[in-house]
């Protein structure tokens, strides 16, 4: 991960036009725009001159003439977080929030990243891919059940199941193969799950979930009342220090930049498997970065200023590809 000494802006203006993109085409829309209401709202209350703009709609060209000098990213899913909206920018010359082409995509694909993180020796659970009905009995054998199937490249829990007998696999199977990529199964962690929220090469304060659904899924990440959070998450310091550790390393695998988030979950040895890496996590009012920003006394309105500062260039340094 790089140092993230990005600059310290003082002055709102330095920001120049700030375009807060949101809404989009993913299945993740619902949740974007919430986001991207909040952070425009934040932006407002500090001065900063930021308009919305909903990619769905008269899209790039609102955005051309609207004289931008940057944007903030609060896309969530294909389209927003998979490197293509960073590589439109990228190419408008318009710096951009977080990470950068390379690091938006790979983290974006869970497949990969997995690939990656296995052989970056970074520990995430066991998995299988699944191609077809010729892999069902291979991936049972192989890690057991239960097991949890999904979809490479979806968000927000979305496309994924929970399967618990061999005959409920091919309609999971179906299930993620709806959203058009690749699918796999991972051996199914029963340990506590936490998350580590990353700003400006910072793990902030790690927080446990506790969730009642089946799995925290997408109901429970934003809009239940009865997902638990817990921070301080309860770990000792030096065992809190060391899945601190294991997510920097996460994020530095993908080539993730600025700010994000590693979810974990913890094995029957006690140790943390990273589950996956959100290069642009939400910021609505059940959010995890938000809750581990403000553990670290860092309020919502300064850390969707600190984001913002991510479309500097860290120093010294040319901002990410």
């Amino acid at each position: 991960m790089n140092s993230g000494r990005y600059p310290r802006i003082q002055d709102p203006a330095r920001f120049g036009k700030v375009a807060v993109l949101l809404g989009g085409k993913s299945s993740e829309r619902e949740i974007s725009l919430l986001t991207g209401e909040a952070v425009h709202q934040a932006l407002l209350r500090q001065g900063v001159h930021a308009e919305r703009i909903d990619p769905a709609t008269d899209f790039p060209a609102a955005l051309e003439r609207g004289g931008f000098d940057r944007a903030w990213l609060a896309l969530h899913g294909r389209g927003g977080e998979d490197g293509s909206m960073q590589g439109l920018l990228s190419w408008l010359g318009i710096p951009f929030t977080g990470s950068g082409v390379l690091g938006s995509a790979i983290a974006m694909d869970k497949l990969r990243t997995k690939q990656l993180l296995v052989a970056a020796g970074v520990p995430t659970p066991r998995f299988h891919v699944l191609t077809g009905e010729d892999d069902f009995a291979p991936a049972i054998a192989g890690l057991g059940l239960p097991l949890i199937v999904k979809p490479a490249c979806e968000g927000s829990s979305i496309g994924m199941s929970k399967v618990q007998r061999a005959e409920d696999l091919p309609h999971a199977f179906a299930t993620a193969a709806r959203f058009g990529d690749a699918v796999f199964c991972e051996e199914w962690m029963s340990g506590a799950e936490y998350t580590a929220a990353i700003l400006h090469g910072r793990v902030l304060p790690l927080i446990r979930i506790e969730a009642k659904a089946v799995f925290y899924d997408y109901q429970a990440k934003y809009f239940s009342d009865e997902t638990r959070y817990v921070c301080p998450c309860g770990l000792a310091p030096e065992a809190e220090a060391r899945f601190a550790g294991v997510a920097a390393r996460a994020f530095a695998t993908v080539a993730a930049t600025g700010w994000g988030r590693v979810d974990l979950m913890v094995g029957v040895d006690g140790a943390p498997r990273v589950l996956e890496i959100n290069t642009i996590p939400g910021m609505t009012s059940h959010s995890l970065v938000p809750m581990a920003a403000a553990a670290a006394g860092i309020g919502f309105d300064e850390l969707v200023w600190r984001i913002l500062e991510t479309s500097f260039a860290p120093e010294g340094q040319p901002h990410a590809a």
